[in-house]
């Protein structure tokens, strides 16, 4: 039997644990959704993998007993599933048609900075002095980032990447949304009912279109393998890491593991899709990553004595 200091010592070890593998999983999912992506197009990209995860959450949802409460709130849950899931993977599966996974993953690190800026303006969540300039730094560095990465100058062949950045970012928004409209509407339910019930959600918003546009020519192995990956192991499987994370480690620990998402991110698409990463991406990344630090209140500057709620 442990000692109490055992016990104690175990537990930073466990969530540093999964802390880092949440962020290899997430980081994986940008790969995933390429490999997919370029054969199933985006839409049923986004399906197919919600449809995966929903089937591997729902069982144990079952055994766990929660269906009834899952039956009872099955209608902001399922809408949720829309805002957190469907929009944004279908965005995000678009994106990567036209930008690396890395720019892509990098530009995913502004979540909690959308959060927090949609947080203030629905919730009055009134921000810091340092959440504010984190704000506007982090945006300033999404623009920097956009302007040498993606383009909307006419002349480019295809679709200009400039419409990739603008649907991540607008993946980022739905994120932000979906947080708030949470935290305002499902407090206080399992958060496997929320996980479950909005792939559910998600899954029967994105079947009609998704139905409308699937490839004429069927999709190989490797892609059915690789969203069969994103949905179980980047969705389900992931989505416990998280909560679990937030148990041990607390929110503002399990927030900061989007920090870490890039650097797996952009080490999988230089290693399997022979990406490239220059050092103007490494700088955009510090400048988004580090203000976005500053906008949830991670890091402080001085004394700041702004009151937030």
């Amino acid at each position: 039997m442990s000692t109490p200091a055992g016990v104690a010592a175990a537990r930073p070890k466990s969530w540093i644990t999964d802390f880092m593998l949440l962020a290899a999983i997430w980081g994986s999912s940008f790969l995933f959704m390429r490999m997919g992506a370029v054969e199933f197009g985006a839409l049923p990209t986004a399906a197919v993998r919600v449809a995966i995860a929903a089937l591997f959450l729902l069982p144990l949802v079952w055994l766990r007993g929660l269906l009834p409460v899952l039956r009872k709130n099955w209608k902001p849950v399922f809408f949720i599933g829309l805002l957190n899931s469907g929009i944004p993977f279908a965005c995000i599966a678009f994106a990567l048609l036209s930008i690396s996974t890395g720019l892509s993953s990098i530009l995913n690190a502004t979540v909690p900075m959308f959060g927090a800026l949609i947080a203030w303006i629905w919730l009055k969540d009134r921000p810091t002095a340092s959440r504010i300039l984190g704000l506007v730094i982090g945006f300033a560095g999404v623009a920097l980032l956009a302007w040498d990465q993606a383009t909307f100058k006419a002349g480019n062949p295809g679709v200009a990447p400039g419409w990739a950045v603008l649907a991540s970012l607008l993946a980022c928004a739905c994120y932000g949304i979906s947080a708030s409209f949470t935290k305002r509407y499902l407090s206080g339910l399992p958060p496997l009912v929320t996980a479950a019930g909005s792939q559910i959600g998600a899954t029967l918003g994105l079947a009609l279109p998704a139905l409308w546009l699937w490839p004429a020519r069927m999709p190989g192995a490797s892609a059915w393998l690789a969203l069969l990956a994103v949905g179980v192991v980047c969705t389900g499987i992931a989505y416990i890491l998280f909560f679990r994370l937030i148990e041990n480690a607390g929110p503002a620990r399990a927030l900061s593991v989007t920090f870490v998402v890039p650097v797996f991110a952009v080490l999988y698409g230089v290693l399997f899709l022979g990406e490239s990463v220059t050092p103007w991406m490494v700088g955009c990344a510090g400048v988004i990553v580090g203000g976005t630090a500053l906008a949830t209140g991670l890091l402080k500057l001085g004394r700041d004595r702004t009151p937030a709620r």
